[in-house]
């Protein structure tokens, strides 16, 4: 983390690893962005499962389903009924990057699904050399799962090398069910990630008290705001902390100095077009089997398999 912090905040603009923002306060602030009016992406990702978790089912076929980043781990409750009801052979592996969170998810999990065997790894998913050997990974078919739009929080270059890494960890027989968030009017954009209660500004500012915390830095919270924006050229919503002063904090033992206005930006979240995200998975060594979409057409469920 120290070596991460010091490289985000020494590039131009100053950035660092959205992952940073989920620990164990920042990942129950994240479920409470989600439940607000504004952010309706989790409602409606939740709704297309749930609505077409049957059809999804029979498209995989039978396997372990492994999610990454599973967080609170509700979104793949609906797959694992059509499992269940299907008399389709099922497991569930879910990999999340806070240990605290990960254990209440897969606990409360496995109370609605008692006869589904499931395992919680705490692990950075972006990292991972390969699953690790458990039996509930053993099988040649691996169904990934990436709900959420998560693949938005990376550049396209980080997300290109993302899906391959997914490649990769999945085997040649893997799978991946990937939610995509597209393009949608400015407004709502910027206020799905600046709701009126204030949560995204309290889920950001959480990554200054935990820098506090875990590398003794001194910031000065009252002393940012926070600032969601979109960013046309990019494809993305923008979201950052802006220094209010002229002010030095200290990081990770090392001084930095923050001008009046200067952002620090705690995470992206890039909107793609089903053909933008195709021609994307399609440079990873992915191939488009089948997409569902709800009605309004904000949010897409692509299945992805390997290409030949």
């Amino acid at each position: 983390m120290r070596r991460l912090v010091i490289e985000g905040l020494s590039r131009s603009p100053r950035q660092l690893p959205a992952w940073f923002l989920y620990d164990a306060e920042g990942s129950r602030l994240f479920e409470q962005i989600c439940q607000q009016p504004e952010y309706s992406l989790t409602a409606t990702e939740t709704a297309l499962l749930e609505r077409e978790a049957a059809a999804i089912v029979a498209s995989l076929g039978p396997g372990t389903l492994v999610e990454f980043g599973a967080g609170s781990a509700r979104k793949v409750s609906p797959l694992l009924a059509a499992m269940e009801a299907s008399g389709q052979q099922s497991a569930y592996v879910a990999l999340d990057i806070s240990a605290e969170h990960l254990q209440s998810a897969c606990d409360q999990l496995q109370r609605r699904h008692p006869t589904v065997p499931i395992l919680g790894i705490c692990c950075d998913y972006s990292r991972l050399e390969a699953l690790p050997a458990h039996p509930l990974l053993s099988g040649p078919a691996h169904l990934g799962f990436f709900p959420g739009s998560s693949l938005g929080n990376f550049t396209p270059a980080e997300a290109r090398a993302l899906l391959a890494q997914f490649r990769r960890l999945l085997g040649p027989a893997g799978q991946l069910l990937i939610g995509i968030d597209q393009p949608k009017a400015v407004a709502r954009l910027e206020a799905a990630y600046n709701d009126a209660a204030g949560v995204s500004a309290a889920f950001a500012r959480n990554l200054l008290t935990r820098l506090n915390r875990d590398l003794g830095a001194n910031f000065d919270l009252g002393a940012f705001r926070y600032r969601a924006r979109w960013i046309p050229e990019a494809s993305w919503i923008e979201m950052a902390l802006i220094s209010e002063r002229e002010q030095t904090v200290t990081v990770a033992d090392r001084p930095w100095r923050f001008t009046a206005g200067e952002a620090l930006i705690t995470e992206t979240s890039a909107k793609y077009t089903p053909e933008a995200f195709l021609a994307l998975a399609a440079q990873a060594g992915w191939q488009g089997a089948g997409r569902w979409s709800d009605p309004a057409g904000d949010l897409s469920l692509h299945r992805l398999v390997q290409a030949d």
